[in-house]
């Protein structure tokens, strides 16, 4: 494990690990406060991260900013945003087992560094790969779980949302349902 957030980003834009690094602009790697007690994890970037090097900055990140600042929450004051995989699948499907097996590793050193209070999956595949593999994240969305002492939580995927806008009120449920539990733990 690498202990340092600097020398941790250094290596990791380095990552030569799986063949996404073929194909990438940039790695990106995360977004927000080191001591940030939520963290937010998604599956890996899309065009406009792998091009600013940042996640969710495209048109699903503008609608999770929306969210988040209904909720009180920032990308840049309260809360942490990373992905599953750093750098870009391409035609942006779903990361192969095999490259957020190969990826993983960045994503728990950062969460180790970081030891958030609660873990926030930002889809369906995030919730498969960091609760439980066979999650349902139209059933079980917006419910916490327990796990190793950290409360987690899956919302449907922004980019999902632009796709349904009408599941965009259940998903706008779980920030509620987020931020009452952040206001409990007196969090943020």
């Amino acid at each position: 494990m690498i202990n340092d957030w600097n020398k941790l980003r250094e290596v990791c834009s380095q990552c030569r690990q799986c063949g996404l690094c073929e194909t990438r602009h940039n790695v990106v790697f995360g977004v927000g406060p080191t001591d940030a007690k939520v963290m937010f994890v998604g599956e890996g970037p899309g065009e406009n991260e792998d091009l600013q090097g940042e996640p969710f900055v495209g048109r699903g990140g503008q609608l999770l900013d929306k969210y988040l600042a209904a909720v009180d929450l920032d990308r840049h004051t309260n809360i942490y945003i990373a992905n599953i995989v750093k750098c870009r699948p391409p035609k942006n499907r779903d990361p192969l087992p095999e490259e957020q097996e190969a990826c993983i590793g960045w994503l728990r050193n950062q969460f180790a560094l970081l030891r958030p209070k609660i873990l926030v999956c930002l889809g369906r595949v995030a919730a498969m790969k960091l609760i439980r593999p066979d999650f349902k994240i139209t059933r079980e969305h917006g419910i916490f779980f327990e796990k190793n002492g950290v409360l987690m939580m899956a919302t449907l995927h922004p980019a999902a949302l632009l796709r349904n806008p009408n599941q965009k009120p259940d998903a706008f449920q779980d920030y509620l349902t987020l931020r009452e539990k952040i206001d409990e733990l007196g969090l943020c």
